[in-house]
């Protein structure tokens, strides 16, 4: 069932699967939607749970917000939703993005049932020497746009060049959502994982280069009593790569006491 709802000036999209059994709140990641997710959806229908599922602002059927959003503007849009549903002890799941909604909303709410975080973002890349020679070339080299060629033009090249040398999710994003990849990639949540206190489990490909495998170790250590399960040869979306045994073990996870 589809269903919508205004938070802080943005329109969100969302539907919510039948029954009246635990409920559990999925959150894709950058670039995707709610169809992204659909095979953990049926999973999690199969295996008794109640789904609502989230097209965050700037995906799926959701229109870009009216600002450059942080993390704690899309942990609003969850909490808005579940406070619209009515809904008590919700279990998350968030993949790539949708992880960091997920820990920053688990870190404050205490009646979270259960966490499971699957090839999760939330600590900030490390930066190479080449990272900030990159970087610090480019401001240079933007100013001398600006000089050169006045704001619009300038901004215009800027946009094109951002586009060819910039990651996939960047290079197909709009110029707001680009703003908000941006500032949410280096938004580092560590600080929120010891106050976690849901039943978390970690789900990883052991292949995954956008976000590595140590940071899902570096999470067990930090979310207090967090459990890790990996599958060799997979990369971010694990979830996809090995979906049998992801589903396996998602089931029995949502269906332990």
């Amino acid at each position: 069932m589809d269903r919508y709802i205004t938070v802080n000036g943005a329109k969100v999209h969302y539907t919510v699967s039948e029954g009246d059994g635990k409920p559990l709140v999925l959150m894709h990641g950058w670039g995707c939607n709610i169809t992204t997710l659909a095979s953990i959806e049926k999973v999690a229908v199969d295996a008794g749970c109640k789904v609502y599922n989230i097209d965050f602002p700037g995906h799926g059927e959701s229109p870009d917000p009216p600002a450059v959003w942080g993390v704690e503007d899309y942990t609003q849009v969850l909490e808005a939703i579940v406070k619209e549903e009515s809904i008590k002890h919700p279990s998350l799941l968030g993949h790539s993005f949708g992880g960091r909604v997920g820990i920053l909303y688990s870190s404050r709410h205490d009646d979270v049932d259960k966490l499971i975080l699957v090839d999760a973002a939330g600590i900030k890349p490390r930066r190479s020497a080449k990272y900030y020679v990159k970087v610090y070339s480019f401001k240079a080299y933007k100013r001398l746009m600006y000089l050169f060629l006045g704001k619009r033009c300038a901004e215009e090249k800027l946009n094109a060049y951002r586009a060819k040398v910039g990651s996939s999710d960047y290079a197909g994003a709009s110029p707001r959502m680009r703003a908000i990849l941006s500032k949410v990639v280096n938004e580092d949540l560590k600080h929120c994982m010891p106050l976690i206190k849901a039943s978390t489990l970690l789900i990883w490909g052991e292949n995954d280069t956008a976000t590595p495998i140590s940071d899902a170790r570096y999470m067990e250590n930090h979310i207090p009593g967090a459990g890790l399960v990996s599958f060799p040869g997979c990369g971010h979306y694990s979830f996809l790569d090995n979906p049998y045994q992801f589903a396996a073990v998602l089931r029995s996870f949502l269906t332990s006491s």
